[in-house]
C-alpha cells in the first residue's frame, strides 16, 4: 500500500502510524511499516497529528513511529508536544531519525520515546523495535518491576563485577593506556582456567581513545545505548559492544562528540548494573574532567584509579580533588595514586622527590610505572596492548602485577563471602 493518511472516521483497525513532515523521504520506514503491520497502518502530517491525539480514537494505536531530518530540528518543540501528546494517550513512540543532532535527539529520548532508529533503517531494526514494545506490553507485573529494580537499583543490586575507573590527575598521565593494558592483562590474567570476563568502558564521550589504542571502530549503536539506558535490555546492550581477540569486552566512545552530561548519573547507573552483572571487571576509562555522574562511578567504584606524574600540576590537583571530595563528603579513600614515568632505580634525586610528595599531600603513592618508552607509542599506535607487542616491557610487566594482585584480592573477597 502506499501510505493513507488516518482520519478518525477510518474504518480500517489501524495499530500504528507513522508522523514526519513528509513520509515520502522515509521511503524504507514505508516498506517496513507495510512489511510489518500489512494494511493497518497509515500516516499524519505534524499538523494532522496534532488534531488525533486530541481525540479518543488515538488510544488504539500501538505505538506511533515519528520520522524527522535536520530540517525538522527547527520546529523541534512541536515534535516535543506530539510525544507528550502520545504519552498522554498510552501510545509508545519510536523515533526514526536521518542526521538529527545528537543533542536534539537525547532530548526527545529523555522525554520518555521508547526507542530510536538511525535512518536510512538498518536490516530488521523495526521488526526488532516493535517485539520490544510488544514484550514491555506483555511482561507480567511482578517481572516489569524485577527489571526496574536491576535496571535503577544502587550499584551492587545482585550484580558482582568489579568497578575500576582511571582518571588522569593532569594532562598526559597515561590514563587511557593504563586503562587498556590493565584490562588486557586482568582478561589474561589466569594462567590456568577460565579466564575471568572483562569490559573496557570509554566514558571520554568526547576525546575518547580507546578504539583508536585497540584499533576498533565507532559506532552508532554506542549513540543509540547511551541515549537511551531507561530501555536497555542485554540484547542492546551487548549489541554495543565489541570484542577485542575474543577476550576482552570493550564499549568505544560514540563516533561524534558529545557534551559530558548527555549522560546522567541514572544512565551511568544502569549501565554500571549491566556491566557488573555480565563481567568480573569493568574497567572504565575517565574523562578528566569531574562531571555530575562522577560521583556515580565514584561510589560503585571498589578502587579509584588515579595517575599522576612527578610534577607540580599533578600534587596541586590531588588536593583540590581531595578538598572537593571531602567537601561534599565522597570517598577520598577509594582513591590510589598511580605515579606514571617513574624515576629509575638509580635516580635517588626523583625517588627524593617522590618520597617528598607522597608524604606532603599525605598520600600513598601505590604503584610506580616506570617509563615504557619508545614501545608504548608504537603499541598505541599499532592498536594492540604492550602485552600483545612488547610484554618484556618494564610498564607492561608492572601493569601485569596490578592486574595479579587485583585478581587476588577478588579471590580472597569472594572466599571469605562464602
Amino acid at each position: 500500500m502506499t501510505s493513507e493518511t488516518l482520519s478518525h472516521n477510518e474504518p480500517a483497525p489501524l495499530v500504528a502510524c507513522t508522523v514526519s513532515r513528509d513520509v515520502q523521504n522515509f521511503d524504507l520506514l514505508i516498506e517496513d511499516m507495510e512489511t510489518e503491520l500489512g494494511e493497518s497502518w497509515g500516516d499524519l502530517s505534524f499538523d494532522d497529528a496534532k488534531l488525533f491525539f486530541r481525540q479518543p480514537e488515538s488510544r488504539g494505536l500501538k505505538f506511533v513511529a515519528i520520522a524527522l531530518d535536520h530540517e525538522d530540528e527547527a520546529v523541534l518543540d512541536g515534535v516535543v508536544d506530539l510525544i507528550n501528546a502520545a504519552k498522554a494517550q498510552n501510545v509508545k513512540v519510536i523515533v526514526i531519525a536521518n542526521e538529527v543532532s545528537p543533542m536534539a535527539l537525547h532530548r526527545l529520548l529523555q522525554l520518555g520515546a521508547e526507542d530510536f532508529i538511525p535512518y536510512p533503517l538498518p536490516e530488521n531494526a523495526l521488526h526488532e523495535a516493535i517485539e520490544r514494545l510488544e514484550k514491555q506490553a506483555n511482561a507480567p507485573a511482578v517481572e516489569v518491576a524485577a527489571s526496574a529494580g536491576a535496571h535503577g537499583g544502587s550499584a551492587g543490586g545482585g550484580a558482582n563485577g568489579i568497578v575500576l575507573p582511571v582518571q588522569s590527575v593532569a594532562g598526559g598521565a597515561g590514563a587511557t593506556t593504563i586503562a587498556v593494558n590493565l584490562a588486557w592483562e586482568l582478561a589474561n590474567v589466569e594462567k590456568k582456567g577460565p579466564q575471568p570476563r572483562v569490559i573496557l568502558m570509554d566514558f571520554n564521550l568526547q576525546f575518547g581513545a580507546v578504539s583508536t589504542y585497540l584499533d576498533m571502530p565507532r559506532r552508532e549503536a554506542v549513540y543509540e545505548l547511551l541515549s537511551a539506558t531507561e530501555i536497555m535490555d542485554d540484547d542492546s546492550f551487548k549489541g554495543a559492544l565489541m570484542n577485542f581477540h575474543d577476550k576482552l569486552s570493550v564499549l568505544t566512545s560514540p563516533p561524534e562528540i558529545l557534551p559530558l552530561d548527555i549522560i546522567e548519573p541514572a544512565d551511568v547507573e544502569r549501565i554500571l548494573d549491566m556491566a557488573r552483572k555480565h563481567f568480573d571487571y569493568v574497567v572504565i576509562d575517565m574523562p578528566s574532567t569531574l562531571v555530575s555522574w562522577t560521583e556515580t562511578v565514584l561510589t560503585a567504584a571498589e578502587f579509584y584509579f588515579a595517575p599522576i606524574t612527578l610534577d607540580l600540576r599533578s600534587a596541586q590537583n590531588i588536593l583540590r580533588i581531595r578538598n572537593a571530595l571531602k567537601a561534599e563528603e565522597l570517598p577520598f579513600d577509594k582513591y590510589r595514586f598511580l605515579l606514571n614515568y617513574a624515576p629509575k632505580g638509580m635516580d635517588l634525586t626523583a625517588k627524593a622527590r617522590t618520597k617528598r610528595m607522597a608524604e606532603n599531600l599525605e598520600i600513598a603513592i601505590d604503584v610506580q610505572f616506570p617509563d615504557g618508552g619508545k614501545a608504548v607509542r608504537e603499541a598505541c599506535d599499532q592498536g594492540v596492548p604492550l602485552g600483545i607487542e612488547a610484554p618484556k616491557n618494564p610498564m607492561c610487566k608492572e601493569i601485569q602485577k596490578l592486574a595479579t594482585s587485583i585478581h587476588a584480592r577478588h579471590h580472597e573477597q569472594l572466599e571469605a563471602a562464602q
